[in-house]
């Protein structure tokens, strides 16, 4: 009987993103940290910043919110406000500008109609039910013989990798927007321009260790199904 948790074929195949999605938490934490005891040249807090973002780029229906928690930022499109963690808010650090940054450059998205981001919107649901059903049903499926339904399930947790590889250039357009508002606006500039990218750029990895994740973790569920496929054929 095949368990999932004990094949080792699958930690073959998913070993080598397990591994460089921990990497990837590490540089975006370390990063983080460094640039965390960086002050901002001007002495402007995270909320400050995201203030007068939102305003130069005419954003005046987004609203801003704190939420607890270190690196817990996001954009909220549907209720257009901005959640802006603890570690962030409130803090006059580099690192702080960077991530507050990073969150408006997804307002503007919304504001502009960027598509890859109403995109990945959409695709919420179906990735959650891939996530957290799709392997289920495959597993399911896998072991009582009846590929048909494995198969759903491989269908199912594609459209959660859909969601991944939909993220990556949604987050690196964002940092490239914040990257920019900050050079703009004149709020970085030379080496602290330079800090912000560091952080910006570990936390992408961290992007790009999720969609490798996801891509393996497919590649497994079909050539486990390939391989059965084949088995009943013969």
């Amino acid at each position: 009987m095949f368990f999932f948790g004990w094949d080792p074929i699958y930690f073959l195949f998913t070993l080598p993103a397990l591994a460089f999605v921990l990497y990837a938490q590490w540089k975006v934490k370390s990063a983080y940290a460094k640039y965390s005891q960086v002050p901002s040249p001007r002495g402007l807090s995270g909320y400050e910043v995201a203030q007068i973002l939102l305003r130069q780029n005419g954003l005046v229906d987004v609203g801003i919110q704190r939420i607890s928690g270190e690196l817990t930022d996001n954009y909220d499109p549907m209720n257009k406000v901005l959640n802006l963690s603890d570690s962030s808010v409130g803090v006059p650090s580099l690192a702080a500008l960077a991530v507050v940054a990073h969150e408006c450059g997804h307002a503007v998205q919304d504001q502009r109609g960027f598509a890859l981001l109403r995109l990945r919107s959409a695709l919420v649901p179906a990735a959650n039910i891939g996530t957290n059903i799709g392997v289920w049903i495959f597993i399911i499926g896998f072991i009582v013989h009846a590929l048909a339904v494995a198969w759903v399930g491989v269908l199912l947790f594609a459209l959660a990798a859909l969601f991944t590889l939909v993220t990556l250039p949604v987050e690196l357009d964002a940092s490239n927007r914040a990257l920019g508002m900050l050079r703009q606006g004149g709020f970085l500039v030379g080496e602290e321009l330079k800090g912000a990218e560091d952080v910006l750029s570990a936390a992408a990895l961290t992007y790009v260790a999720a969609l490798a994740q996801a891509m393996l973790t497919l590649a497994y569920f079909v050539f486990r199904l390939m391989g059965a496929s084949n088995r009943n054929e013969r």
